[in-house]
């Protein structure tokens, strides 16, 4: 189990679906948040590594694709509810969806995000951060929201958080990275003037920062909390799953691969070293477990299984 406290803990919203897993890093209660699914090419999501290789580890179906989660963080904090990552969203059309192989629908709100915020008594109105790891659709797509044929916040009263140099990016897409960056996701934050831009690390409340991890994405941060001598990592893309651990296994998604693998050398040996909790976005079945050495590679301990969200 977590060194700071018991295992993480599903819990039921009142339909019957299951959408979070709840555990301690030190006196901070948190809620990994099930946002629904989406389907990506196998074989970009693992760049150079062999299809015999990855597919014994997530098998694809007939167009190639693996499931990934899109899953959130919700800390509770004395300052207020901070939300990392916002899933993908209800905007995009039928066409988008069905290519992305998109399941994030909601039963009593716009999208599974909602529902899972829900199950845990937290309104989108009562968030007051949302951390972005970084501005591509499926992890900020939920920074907004489609109601009634306008493009809204979701969280009406959070502010918006994300490194200075990745919005610029975001704006500047070009041919290779502009499918990723819809400015539905994030203009509408810099109208209502509520984002609130980083530069490099930085502690954004006490026992929550953000760590730098660039190579996915130039700008690219991950999430890091500590209290009470207890440290979590929220990864992003850094390390999308459980099955990325080893240090060659980087997504062909990625701009800078060389950068990945010096993010990911520089954090796991700082992970094995304190046994941190890491955190995955899109990993189907695991939420996360604490880094230990392997034989070879990076392997996980007290894993957190995600709950069945069918």
């Amino acid at each position: 189990r977590p060194a700071s406290g018991p295992p993480g803990r599903a819990r039921r919203g009142p339909a019957g679906v299951n959408r979070v897993t709840t555990f301690r890093v030190g006196r901070l209660r948190c809620h990994a948040l099930e946002a629904g699914r989406q389907r990506l090419d196998g074989g970009a999501m693992f760049g150079v590594v062999p299809r015999p290789l990855w597919s014994r580890r997530a098998p694809p179906d007939d167009r190639n694709r693996i499931p990934l989660a899109l899953r959130c963080l919700l800390i509770e904090h004395p300052e207020g509810p901070v939300l990392v990552d916002t899933g993908l969203g209800n905007k995009e059309s039928e066409k988008f969806r069905d290519i992305y192989g998109v399941e994030n629908a909601g039963r009593d709100g716009p999208t599974a995000l909602e529902d899972a915020l829900g199950e845990i008594g937290v309104a989108p109105s009562d968030v007051r951060l949302v951390l972005n790891t970084h501005l591509h659709f499926d992890h900020a797509g939920g920074n907004t929201v489609a109601r009634d044929g306008e493009v809204a916040l979701a969280f009406p009263n959070a502010r918006y958080l994300v490194q200075r140099g990745e919005l610029a990016f975001a704006r500047t897409a070009n041919e290779r990275t502009r499918a990723s960056y819809l400015p539905p996701n994030y203009e509408p934050v810099d109208a209502a003037g509520r984002w609130e831009l980083l530069d490099g690390d930085v502690e954004i409340l006490p026992g929550v920062a953000v760590r730098c991890t660039p190579g996915h994405v130039p700008y690219h941060q991950s999430v890091v909390l500590r209290s009470d001598g207890d440290v979590a990592v929220f990864l992003g893309d850094v390390i999308p799953t459980a099955a990325h651990l080893p240090l060659p296994w980087i997504m062909g998604y990625d701009l800078e691969p060389l950068r990945t693998l010096e993010s990911k050398r520089a954090l796991l040996d700082e992970a094995v070293a304190g046994r941190w909790l890491l955190l995955f976005e899109h990993d189907p079945q695991v939420v996360g477990g604490r880094a230990v050495a392997g034989d070879r590679q990076v392997d996980l301990t007290d894993a957190l299984t995600a709950p069945d969200t069918a």
